[in-house]
């Protein structure tokens, strides 16, 4: 992919993928998460958020690093996860990222085992978070990005307590917010969560872009 400084381990594993060209969220959304920033980012189903989300961690994180989780990504249930885990782990193939994967219907005792052991990137829906993140005692100060996908879906199925409580437990770090639409949940959240967001909704650009193509088309006739 055509994307400033890309990782080359990345690279690789993108061009395995037949992911050769960025479309026009990862263009305009990779300087800024490569950054640090907070960031919400709006777009429709189907627009490739998650392979957003993906690469920007991937990229961040680099390669693997001590023990402790540095990535939490949030989703709303198990066939996301594991939709998540498969990418991630394509994406991570040269890096050697440590990904795991959890949801309601794992079994908490074995992942707790399996995340003590190490891990970069940890995977996971809200219940099940919570309920390690409670119990368990986590290191969370190695954390460098917290993400959360189909962020307006999740608020509106009242998830939004715990959502607070996992972002509240963990304090400083990165927040990443992915969502279809701009809804009040979502900018609560934001507000309340966040470090001077910067929003991307990419429908809005998307719309920009195609008037300007018509313009170009007017100008072209005349």
């Amino acid at each position: 992919m055509k994307l400033k400084k890309i990782n080359e381990n990345l690279q690789n594993a993108l061009l395995e993928l037949g992911l050769t060209e960025p479309n026009l969220m990862q263009r305009e959304t990779w300087s800024t998460i490569k950054s640090g920033a907070d960031v919400v980012i709006v777009s429709g189903k189907g627009t490739g958020k998650t392979t957003t989300l993906a690469l920007t961690v991937c990229q961040r994180l680099g390669k693997p690093f001590e023990q402790s989780p540095r990535a939490l990504i949030i989703v709303s249930d198990k066939e996301k996860a594991l939709a998540a885990e498969a990418l991630f782990k394509s994406l991570c193939k040269y890096s050697e990222l440590r990904v795991f994967m959890t949801h309601d219907k794992s079994d908490l005792d074995e992942d707790k085992n399996q995340i003590s052991v190490g891990i970069d990137i940890l995977i996971g829906t809200p219940h099940r978070l919570n309920e390690m993140f409670g119990g368990a005692g986590f290191d969370v100060n190695q954390l460098k990005m917290f993400v959360i996908d189909d962020c307006d879906l999740l608020l509106k199925t009242r998830l939004e307590a715990k959502l607070i409580r996992l972002s509240d437990a963990i304090g400083k770090t990165q927040r990443i917010f992915f969502a279809e639409k701009i809804t009040e949940r979502l900018d609560f959240l934001a507000d309340r969560e966040m470090v001077e967001p910067l929003w991307f909704d990419m429908d809005a650009e998307e719309e920009d872009d195609e008037y300007f193509d018509e313009e170009d088309e007017l100008d072209t006739e005349e």
